[in-house]
């Protein structure tokens, strides 16, 4: 029995071997140069753009800092003298609050001589120091040289990390430190603008070319088209830091998966980069394919005559008796034998037919299962004790969150891949049937075995257990302030007290809107709800340590204060907290302004571990302060 490799061979390769590759060669080397020349000719052009434009942007940049650095030392000075001629308006907070908008500023705070906040625009700050945070610390120096005026670089402040640019001047008396903040709008944009990412995404025509920024010295990407590689070394999305420096003609890399063509240039240590995916820089090649195919099929018209006679003889025959044999099996005959012995090829062609019939057989219980389990986006694989490697599904690699290239690697061994499938069930997820956490997202795997075969469903069910986790979370949370419930303070509560080195010196403080009947009767409930929200805003997040604020309901509120290193430091708290009780203002709506005012009770915890005991006696101090109120406005 002839193979039929050697039959075709013997009358075809020797022909046309020779010409075929000598045309496909020639023709494909010619091509490769030339398009690679075009690229590295477009890029170098491009990313001179791109560097002249980052040069015209760090001049622009450094125009505005230094512009609005001026600006905030003036509006300083301007405050300054405002409060020198009216020295009535250093306690008072909307006369402070008039000052800021007049002069067009977001905060005015200030500082006694110890570099203490006692007033300002905001009475969430009243209490923090030069040591309260980093931020804050650039002024110190102030307190020990009453000539200075200092303008701080934009950093993020320390109460709510938002951007803001501050600078601090004394009054002229010496007796206090005006410091004013703006928020850097127009500095924040210029620097968006100088971001490399931004400038490249200016630059980007095209989807399959992309633009990289790496530091010289660290060979970290510091801008890309590509957000997720912002961050990367360069070697772990496929660039070789030689090349980049040594090759400023171009080379070729797999970068993030994908076969390129890559040309950097260097500008002030960092190199910018252009990546064209090969099937874009190549896409020109199908032009030489059709000549190489035109002259193929002359040369196939030529050998036709001979090979025609010998596959009709050793392989035509053979097929026909296959496809008729197919044939019946497609109908539905699956008892049907095929048989074809006219060379080696038909014959093994005929045996992997015969096999497939009964793997179809198999496969049919196995793919019921599949479908009984869900009709969401799924994965299969499969493999026995006879065969090394692992058979699956395209979408495998992708919930399995790998790519292609490697999972080829893992199912080439059916013992790496069981390693690999144990080792992502090792972090199972509690209560949660056969799921399983792979990163941010959550997988459910399932395995059925017999006769030695192992056949597996891999569901991405990061959605359907990511809402029943919200929808945990929301039973905890009060709807209207957004901030914990009866039920979520319970449960925060508990973990809290569990760990009494968490805990440190704390207090349970009750809070009661004072007020808020004659807000409702005067303004609508739609008010009220406004009035409610503002003092939830006041006690979430209070504090200089930890906090907890949740409403119990209707006018009624719960702070809880932990972590504190001594009682003074928490009863410090506590006092700011018993100054804004007074001296506070909700704004209900744009022109609707009125006293935000509550009764408040606490009690120190001290060695005690029953808050239930904790909040009745706080609530007994709060009716205590509530009457005292009522009868001082009397």
């Amino acid at each position: 029995m002839k193979p039929l490799k050697k039959i075709i061979s013997k009358y075809m390769y020797l022909t046309t071997f020779v010409l075929v590759v000598a045309i496909v060669i020639v023709l494909t080397a010619i091509q490769l140069f030339t398009e690679q020349r075009r690229a590295v000719d477009s890029s170098h052009l491009t990313l001179h753009q791109i560097e002249h434009v980052l040069e015209e942007n760090r001049t622009e940049l450094s125009e505005i800092e230094a512009e609005y650095r001026n600006t905030c030392i003036n509006n300083s000075d301007a405050v300054a003298e405002i409060l020198d001629g009216n020295p009535d308006y250093l306690n008072n907070i909307d006369m402070l609050k008039k000052v800021a908008e007049m002069i067009e500023i977001d905060e005015i705070h200030i500082f006694d001589k110890s570099g203490k906040i006692y007033s300002g625009t905001h009475p969430q700050y009243y209490g923090l120091t030069f040591d309260s945070g980093e931020q804050m610390a650039f002024f110190k120096p102030m307190l020990n040289d009453k000539s200075m005026k200092l303008v701080q670089d934009v950093t993020p402040n320390t109460a709510e990390e938002k951007p803001m640019q501050y600078s601090a001047v004394w009054s002229k008396n010496k007796e206090y430190i005006v410091q004013i903040g703006m928020e850097p709008v127009n500095v924040l944009k210029v620097t968006q603008k100088n971001e490399l990412s931004y400038i490249f995404s200016l630059f980007r025509v095209s989807v399959d070319a992309n633009y990289y920024a790496i530091d010289g010295d660290t060979h970290k990407v510091v801008g890309s088209t590509k957000t997720e590689a912002v961050g990367q070394d360069a070697s772990a999305i496929g660039l070789d830091m030689k090349k980049i420096k040594n090759d400023p003609d171009g080379f070729h890399a797999t970068v993030d998966g994908s076969h390129s063509f890559c040309i950097f240039k260097e500008s002030e240590g960092i190199y910018i980069g252009r990546i064209v995916s090969s099937s874009i820089l190549y896409q020109r090649v199908p032009t030489t394919a059709f000549w190489t195919t035109l002259s193929l099929l002359v040369i196939a018209f030529l050998l036709a005559k001979i090979v025609v006679y010998y596959m009709d003889n050793y392989v035509v025959k053979g097929i026909r008796s296959v496809n008729k044999s197919l044939q019946a099996i497609s109908a539905g005959d699956l008892m049907t034998t095929v048989d074809v012995r006219n060379s080696s090829e038909l014959a093994e062609l005929s045996d992997y037919i015969n096999a497939m019939k009964k793997s179809l057989l198999k496969n049919n219980k196995q793919m019921s299962y599949v479908l009984s389990k869900t009709e969401l986006h799924i994965g299969i694989f499969e493999y026995d004790d006879k065969r090394r490697n692992v058979v699956y599904t395209e979408l495998l690699p992708e919930i399995l969150g790998t790519d292609e290239e490697n999972m080829k690697k893992i199912s080439a061994d059916s013992d790496r891949f069981r390693e690999f499938i144990d080792e992502i069930c090792k972090d199972a997820v509690p209560d949660e049937n056969s799921t399983f956490r792979l990163g941010d997202r959550y997988i459910r795997l399932e395995e059925t075995e017999e006769d030695g075969n192992i056949f597996g469903v891999v569901l991405d069910v990061t959605e359907s257990v990511n809402k029943r986790r919200k929808i945990e979370l929301e039973r905890d949370i009060d709807v209207l302030t957004e901030i914990y419930n009866r039920r979520g303070l319970d449960n925060k509560l508990t973990e809290v007290f569990a760990d009494r080195e968490e805990l440190g010196r704390s207090a349970v403080i009750m809070i009661d809107a004072d007020g808020l009947k004659k807000i409702n009767d005067t303004y609508g409930h739609e008010k009220g709800d406004v009035y409610l929200k503002k003092i939830a805003k006041v006690i979430n997040n209070y504090g200089i340590k930890n906090s907890i604020a949740a409403r119990q309901g209707g006018d009624e509120f719960v702070l809880f204060l932990y972590g504190y290193d001594s009682d003074d430091e928490l009863l410090r708290a506590i006092a700011t907290l018993e100054y804004i009780q007074n001296n506070s203002m909700a704004t209900l709506e744009k022109g609707l302004t009125v006293p935000m005012r509550f009764s408040m009770g606490y009690c120190l915890v001290g060695d005690r571990t029953d808050y239930q005991t904790l909040f009745k006696e706080a609530d007994e101090n709060m009716y205590k302060n509530k009457a005292k109120r009522k009868s001082e406005i009397r």
